[in-house]
């Protein structure tokens, strides 16, 4: 066989190895969620990480956010006289789409990178070898943790972005713009979630998909991350490389993943 031929079928199998690898440690972080012993105050550490301390970018990301949206569609809808419109495309976009797109990327670039750097750390000091040595599984005691804690997190952290957001809209829309009184514009914002309608008569369909969405996505940075903190090697330059690995793979995937998951969500809920 050529040599490049050679190169090509070992870069391929190590490809394939990587994604084999990736879903394997997704199965087991998972499925130790259900089993004994449960390190609920390590939950409760990461789940401090992961939410409490990103509340400060996800606020500000929010409110310009939809500062941005409403005084960019104001100057659109002056031209057809539609300005009391700018709180329906206001919540349409954030609870739908920018919300836990824009969530799911900051908080891919604040904890995904932290969680690598600590895992890295641990890996090329042997913390973690030390940790099977003394009986103790690395994944349940490090990685489930993490992701469960992305799990419960990115999804009210992606409520109170949208919140935010919405509210960042009413600033502009009624202080700058000033075409639109605060209590049209909630109205508005109201009467776009009912537009849109429900499942099982009660749950609006805007919720069903802006909180599935970050909760696939905090399953993807938190295993993204933990994947090439876990295996990172070359010592201190190692561990730098896996941070820079985790943010651009998970802000890729979340991209990607988005398009796929708001294809599937809109084919389901029409049947809905």
């Amino acid at each position: 066989m050529p040599d490049f031929l050679q190169r090509f079928n070992a870069s391929a199998k190590a490809k394939v190895l990587t994604v084999q690898e990736y879903f394997t440690l997704a199965w087991k972080s998972l499925r130790f969620i259900f089993a004994r012993p449960f390190y609920a105050q390590d939950l409760v550490q990461q789940m401090d990480e992961i939410g409490v301390k990103s509340l400060g970018i996800v606020l500000l990301t929010g409110l310009f956010t939809g500062m941005v949206l409403a005084l960019q569609s104001s100057i659109q809808l002056r031209t057809f006289g539609a300005t009391m419109y700018i709180g329906r495309l206001v919540s349409a976009s954030m609870i739908r789409e920018l919300g836990p797109v824009l969530a799911g990327l900051m908080v891919a670039g604040r904890v995904g990178s932290g969680i690598a750097a600590q895992l890295g750390s641990m890996r090329v000091t042997e913390q973690i070898d030390a940790l099977n040595t003394l009986g103790t599984d690395p994944i349940k005691k490090l990685v489930t943790p993490r992701v469960l804690a992305s799990l419960i997190m990115l999804p009210i952290l992606t409520v109170i972005n949208d919140l935010v957001g919405i509210i960042g809209g009413n600033i502009i829309a009624s202080g700058v713009v000033g075409a639109v009184p605060t209590r049209l514009y909630w109205r508005t914002v109201l009467e776009q979630i009912a537009a849109d309608g429900f499942v099982f008569t009660y749950v609006p369909n805007d919720f069903i998909m802006g909180l599935t969405k970050p909760l696939v996505f905090g399953g993807i940075i938190s295993i993204t991350a933990c994947y090439f903190g876990m295996n990172t090697t070359g010592g201190t330059e190692g561990v730098g490389q896996a941070t820079t690995r985790t943010v651009v793979t998970s802000s890729i995937l979340i991209l990607i993943v988005d398009y796929f998951l708001t294809q599937l969500l809109l084919s389901v809920l029409a049947y809905a």
